[in-house]
């Protein structure tokens, strides 16, 4: 009776553990290039504006697996997608926080040449363009959790977004899951020395880095767990990338997509 209660026990262990690697293989389809997920840092945004539509199109057309965006807020209470908090460190003449303007007065400033004539997308117009073409890698500037869900909700793309959050922000990753059990966050341990006490607090199935962090020791710590790496670059040379790949880094997030995905198609 013991031995059939054990037999029975491991059986739904092993049951359990095979649903959770299915949810986690549904959650990230296959990457499109080789084995490595590629996420467009900004879009793809050579001699194109970065976080503009131009950059994002550009990004679906190279068969990125992610875009990565920028999240900032207007005066009016509008999100809209631009790394920088300043507009005049993208055009000249105007200055002030992004936080200053309205959307329709940001909707004006043409932030590409003049003859592009590109303008700062709202998260509605990025979600439009991206809905069943590309996952979403987003990169909060101010944590508005609760507005932002409801965009997600809005879309139905809860399950396409991956929220980068830093660990420090760990009642803002617990907020997001409490609100959005479909939503996937991503957080940041900042350092190994936080991985143990992340996957106890937060049961992730996706974290990042960056360069200066990230070791073997990194990664198989995370497999161990079931867990995906993603990574940001820090040369975005051959070089780099083939490092990080022999880590078994699951992800890159890169400045030059079109380069990266070229050279996974190759290798």
């Amino acid at each position: 009776m013991k031995l059939l209660f054990s037999i029975s026990l491991l059986f739904l262990l092993s049951e359990h553990i095979i649903a959770q690697n299915e949810e986690v293989f549904w959650r990230f389809p296959k990457p499109k290039n080789g084995n490595t997920y590629v996420i467009a840092h900004r879009g793809a945004h050579n001699n194109i504006p970065e976080n503009t539509i131009a950059a994002y199109k550009k990004a679906i057309e190279l068969g990125c697996d992610f875009i990565e965006i920028d999240v900032r807020k207007t005066k009016d209470g509008k999100f809209v997608s631009i790394h920088n908090s300043k507009i005049n460190e993208y055009v000249e003449g105007i200055s002030g926080n992004i936080s200053e303007f309205t959307l329709c007065e940001l909707k004006k400033i043409n932030i590409g040449k003049e003859s592009e004539k590109e303008r700062i997308p709202t998260l509605e117009e990025i979600f439009e363009l991206c809905k069943g073409k590309i996952r979403i890698y987003l990169d909060l500037k101010e944590t508005y959790i609760n507005e932002i869900v409801d965009l997600v909700k809005k879309y139905k793309m809860e399950k396409d977004i991956i929220w980068y959050i830093p660990f420090s922000y760990v009642k803002e990753i617990e907020k997001l899951q409490e609100i959005c059990v479909d939503c996937i966050p991503m957080p940041d341990p900042e350092s190994k020395a936080n991985l143990v006490e992340l996957f106890e607090k937060l049961n992730p199935i996706i974290i990042a880095t960056d360069m200066s962090h990230l070791d073997e020791e990194f990664v198989k710590i995370s497999h161990k767990k079931n867990i995906k790496v993603f990574v940001d670059e820090k040369i975005g040379n051959e070089f780099e990338w083939n490092k990080i790949i022999q880590l078994g880094t699951d992800g890159i997030q890169t400045d030059s997509p079109e380069k990266l995905v070229e050279f996974l198609n190759r290798n």
